[in-house]
């Protein structure tokens, strides 16, 4: 498939699951805990469904990896990475903070992403090669950049929450946090803060522990808007990555940041 045929099928998915998570916000509904004690609703598996019948039809030979669904194999090279909802804990308390990721990897790097927030009907869709573009309310797309960053000491950090980190990362975490502008400091927001980035609202996300679907999706818009994606070692993110995930509007910023990461304990 072509680069705009993998993009038009990427809107759909997206378009998918906006229509089958919206019936659902703010309407009670009740949240079941996974086997790691996270929540999932039925929102989260109705959207995944949705996504995967038009890969079934669509992209048949296309390997599909889903948080609700697992894996399903795939002989073209190709994998379709779903997160239906990353951000079910906001969603459940009714913050459109939310975000549905679609990632398109090929021979395990991301290649695509799609950041959609189906409440505000936003999205940021990136893709190798090309500007990340943000569109609202389902209107033509504009190219987003990141925005420079002089000095850690005023860099405004961004995580979901201190509670994801295991005691040795947050260490590590802390350390990095303590040399950045600590007032301006985010916590909560899964992949919006991302998206945030990628508009030069945000200078740092730092997180761990993430996984393939938390942030393939996120690996292209970054870089298509100027920033600069990767784990605490500063390697690049494909598929088996660790799971820690650094994302800089400035990529001129990378050696302070690693160096404020590795002085945590």
């Amino acid at each position: 498939m072509s680069l705009s045929a993998d993009l038009a099928l990427a809107a759909r998915l997206a378009d998918a699951a906006a229509g089958a998570i919206r019936p659902h916000f703010r309407a009670g509904i009740t949240a079941e805990r996974k086997g790691d004690a996270s929540p999932v609703t039925i929102a989260d598996r109705a959207a995944e469904e949705a996504m995967r019948r038009i890969l079934t039809a669509e992209a048949p030979r296309d390997g599909v990896a889903g948080e609700e669904f697992g894996y399903a194999q795939g002989s073209s090279g190709r994998q379709w990475v779903l997160d239906p909802i990353d951000g079910t804990t906001a969603f459940l308390a009714g913050r459109p903070i939310f975000g549905t990721l679609i990632a398109l990897l090929v021979e395990g790097w991301p290649v695509l992403g799609i950041i959609d927030q189906p409440i505000l009907r936003e999205r940021w869709i990136g893709a190798a090669g090309m500007p990340t573009t943000f569109s609202s309310g389902g209107g033509a797309g504009s190219a987003v950049r990141t925005r420079p960053c002089r000095t850690l000491a005023d860099a405004a950090l961004a995580t979901t929450g201190p509670h994801y980190f295991e005691a040795h990362d947050g260490e590590h975490f802390m350390s990095l946090a303590a040399q950045t502008d600590h007032k301006r400091m985010v916590m909560g927001g899964d992949c919006y803060n991302y998206a945030m980035l990628a508009m030069g609202h945000l200078d740092i996300v730092c997180e761990a522990g993430l996984k393939l679907h938390d942030w393939a999706a996120l690996v292209p818009i970054i870089e298509g808007a100027g920033g600069l994606i990767c784990d605490w070692s500063g390697e690049p993110l494909a598929a088996g990555a660790k799971g820690s995930v650094l994302a800089l509007g400035d990529p001129a910023r990378l050696e302070d940041a690693m160096a404020a990461l590795a002085c945590g304990h």
